[in-house]
Order: structure tokens, then C-alpha cells, then sequence
């Protein structure tokens, strides 16, 4: 019988125990299916290590995890251990810088997918998110988070600091070649991110890519300028297949890329050394304004548990944690309001008329009578989905024109509409005594508007 894998779960502070406790729930399940024990071993790191230890990370934390073969992370920090100074070993951050340094965790991999359920909540039109799928491989143990001197200090002129960035060869090669290999087991097309038109370290970082570029010929490599790919990661998100990059701009690109998918709460991360040992967390933070209410989104979670059966234990098990959140996003019918980090989890039930009652999604989606879910059932469905997602990414654009508009079709296509003198219609939202022109949207505007795609309903 196959000795169990050890599973070293640091849940960490806010929002990290309860998106951990989710994950946890789906690795089990999956193990189950594929035949893999678990042993789990719990540990404090954070603000809950400096309550209970007085330091953000134990050495006796740090060799457990060095006897584990993988670790799932939750999330550290808040406002209440704010005051520590920004290396001092009360600060909850350090906790994560040291598990890296002292795990030899040197690339940290985080992959942007973006579910076709998921379209309509991107920041981004759905032209251009549709079929993104990319994957940033961070450098994550050099670069200004780890290089000396690093202080604070006065000057007759007052109060200066100074951060330091250094690289070398040894660390840059070390990371290229991992991104190399993952380009190989995809589309084999690598993108260098740097700023070598300005720092020596990119200058460095540059010429070592290419260096290792030539031991992959069938790898197409490329640079481009961390501004530049900025601005191309919103522009044409689908041309990028491996981005691999530095310490500080990959923390600042991923964070970018998560809008993609709609949250920071949807993206997953793995940070890997030389061996299968692998740190796998969501890339969010802590969220301590939203702990221990109920509605912290564990997909971030749940998909690094499918990195960590694919890098850590090699296992199979891995696809069927990763369909796992791919389904409950499949079921939201419009359940969900996406904040950074938070979404509810009851993510498995369906929407009913009691849910608008209790208050659980807007008034304003309609739900169909009995004649038009026969005759639109799926189609029905979905424009309930789709109308209220897109309609709250249209508020958080603060676009109110197409705000209105997906008001004026849900009460359109519905038959809820109340006709007020002069052709228009009451606005739930605004108390039904107000009205506004009736909008006849065109075939064009509902697909850019909701993604209906191949679905096509009118408004009457």
C-alpha cells in the first residue's frame, strides 16, 4: 500500500481558513476517486503565528513544511498587525517571503483561464477575454522583495530609503528554463517581460533568456517591455501562451490578469523549486472585511488543490478538482456578485423566485412564466444569467447606459414591463414611479451586451 502524502494546510488569517477548509473538502473528494491518502498536518503562519508565538513563521513551521510533500497556503495580513514594521518578524507578509526563501521555492506559476460561464463578469468585453488562456511564471526569490541593503534612514534633507534589485545568472536561468518546459508541454510560444531600455538587472535578464532560448528550438521566444505588455494583456489577452518574467513585475501583471477572469478570487498559484515540493495558494489576500461571513470565494482555492495533484503528487485526480469550480460556475444563474475576493458560496443551488424574495439576487431579474420556459428553457436560463452578470459589470464601469438598457430588456423579453404614457417602461430599480425611453436592441448589441452567442432572443 502507497505511503500517504503529506499535506501541510496553513490556513493563515481573514478569509484563508475558510477558503482553505473549501479546498480542502475538494481535495478529498478527488484523492477518494484516484486512490491517493492524504495526511494532513495543521500549523499557524500570519497574524495567527504572532498571536500565538509572537512571530509570523516558526522555524518548527519551517521544517515541517520541509518534510511535507506539498503545501496549501490560505492567505496572511490584516489590519490589526499593520503597525509592525515592514521586516519585522511581526508582519504577517513575512511569513510567505520566508516559506519561499527557505523552500527554495523559486517559480511561482500562475495560470488565467477564463470559463466561458464566467465571460460576462471580466472588466473586458467578451470579445476579449473569450478563450484566454495564459499562463505567468514569476520569478520569486530575487529581485527588490529579497535583495540588501533594504532601510529606512534620515538625511539632513529628512527621511530617504532605498530598495535594491539584483539578479544573477544562476537565478535567471534556473526560472527561464522552467518557463521553457511548460512552453514545450503547451504552445510552445515563451514571452520575456522586462524593462531593459532602462534597468541592468533586465538588461541581464534579457540576454540570459536568450542565452537559454537556444537550447529550445522548438520554443518561439520573444521580449517585450513590461509597459508595453501591460497595455497588450488588455488589448489581446488571447495572443499569450507562456509570460515568464521577474519577482515584482509578475506580483503587479498577475494581479492585472486576474481581472480577466473577473476577481482576484478566481485565480490560482503554484511556487516551485527544483523538486515536486510546491507553496499553492490563491492569489488573493487576506479580506478581512469579508472573514467569517460566508461569501469568501474559494475557486482560487479549490483550483490551486488541481495545481498541487498535478505538480506535487502527479496525479490525475488533478482534472477532476479542476472541472470542480468549471460546474459551479456552470450553476450560478446570476447568484453571484462579483467583488475582489468575495463571492457567495452557496454556489450549488439553484436560483428559485425565493431567492429574489430573500433578497439574494436584484428584483430586476426576471425570472420566465411557464409558457416561455417552455418555449426558451435553456435560452431563458441563461439571458437570466447572463442579463445580471453583465449588468454588474456594466455598474462597476459605471456604464449606466448599458446598465439601463439590460433593465429595459429584462422587463422586455419578461413581459413584466408596466407601460407608462409616451413609451416607456417602470425601472425597478428606481422605485417603478420613474420611466425612461424604451430601447429596441439590435441583434449586434445583445451579443456584445450579454454574449448570447448563438441564443437569440428579441425584445417584444
Amino acid at each position: 500500500m502507497a505511503a500517504a502524502a503529506r499535506i501541510v494546510v496553513l490556513p493563515g488569517d481573514g478569509i484563508g481558513p475558510e477558503v482553505t477548509a473549501a479546498a480542502r473538502r475538494v481535495l478529498d473528494a478527488a484523492a477518494a476517486q484516484g486512490g491517493l491518502q492524504l495526511d494532513y498536518v495543521d500549523d499557524l503562519v500570519g497574524g495567527a503565528a504572532v498571536d500565538a508565538y509572537g512571530v509570523s513563521l516558526r522555524p518548527q513551521t519551517l521544517r515541517l513544511c520541509k518534510t511535507a510533500d506539498a503545501i496549501l497556503f490560505g492567505a496572511v495580513g490584516g489590519p490589526k498587525w499593520d503597525d509592525a514594521s515592514p521586516t519585522s518578524s511581526l508582519r504577517p507578509g513575512t511569513a510567505l517571503l520566508g516559506l519561499r526563501k527557505g523552500l527554495g521555492l523559486f517559480a511561482n506559476l500562475r495560470p488565467v483561464r477564463v470559463d466561458p460561464a464566467m465571460v460576462a463578469t471580466s472588466a473586458l468585453r467578451p470579445e476579449r477575454v473569450r478563450d484566454v488562456d495564459l499562463l505567468v511564471v514569476r520569478e520569486l526569490t530575487g529581485g527588490l522583495y529579497f535583495s540588501k541593503p533594504k532601510r529606512r534612514y534620515q538625511t539632513p534633507r529628512g527621511e530617504a530609503a532605498v530598495d535594491t534589485m539584483r539578479y544573477s545568472t544562476p537565478e535567471i536561468e534556473r526560472v527561464a528554463v522552467r518557463a521553457f518546459e511548460l512552453a514545450r508541454m503547451r504552445r510552445r510560444r515563451l514571452l520575456s517581460v522586462d524593462k531593459a531600455n532602462v534597468l541592468e538587472t533586465s538588461r541581464l535578464w534579457r540576454v540570459v533568456v536568450s542565452r537559454v532560448a537556444e537550447r529550445y528550438p522548438d520554443v518561439v521566444c520573444s521580449h517585450m517591455l513590461v509597459d508595453a505588455f501591460a497595455m497588450e494583456l488588455l488589448r489581446r489577452p488571447q495572443a499569450f501562451d507562456v509570460v515568464v518574467t521577474e519577482n515584482l513585475f509578475g506580483d503587479v501583471l498577475t494581479d492585472e490578469a486576474s481581472m480577466l477572469a473577473g476577481a482576484l478570487g478566481m485565480l490560482p498559484s503554484a511556487s516551485l523549486g527544483g523538486g515536486t515540493l510546491g507553496l499553492y495558494e490563491p492569489i488573493h489576500g487576506s479580506a478581512p472585511d469579508i472573514a467569517g461571513k460566508g461569501i469568501a470565494n474559494p475557486i482560487g482555492a479549490i483550483l490551486s488543490v488541481a495545481l498541487l495533484l498535478r505538480w506535487s503528487l502527479n496525479n490525475e485526480a488533478a482534472a477532476r478538482a479542476d472541472r470542480a469550480p468549471n460546474r459551479c460556475q456552470r450553476r450560478l444563474n446570476g447568484k453571484w456578485d462579483l467583488e475582489p475576493a468575495g463571492q457567495s458560496l452557496r454556489v450549488l443551488e439553484p436560483v428559485t423566485r425565493q431567492d429574489a424574495n430573500d433578497g439574494l439576487i436584484p428584483a430586476h431579474v426576471s425570472f420566465a412564466g411557464p409558457r416561455q420556459q417552455q418555449r426558451h428553457p435553456r435560452g431563458r436560463r441563461r439571458f437570466d444569467q447572463q442579463a445580471f452578470l453583465a449588468r454588474q459589470a456594466a455598474m462597476r464601469r459605471h456604464d449606466l447606459r448599458v446598465a439601463d438598457r439590460l433593465d429595459a430588456a429584462a422587463g422586455l423579453i419578461a413581459g413584466r414591463d408596466r407601460a407608462l404614457p409616451g413609451g416607456g417602461i417602470s425601472n425597478p430599480n428606481r422605485g417603478g414611479d420613474r420611466s425612461w425611453p424604451r430601447h429596441r436592441l439590435t441583434a449586434h448589441e445583445w451579443r456584445r451586451a450579454l454574449g448570447l452567442g448563438a441564443v437569440h432572443l428579441r425584445p417584444r
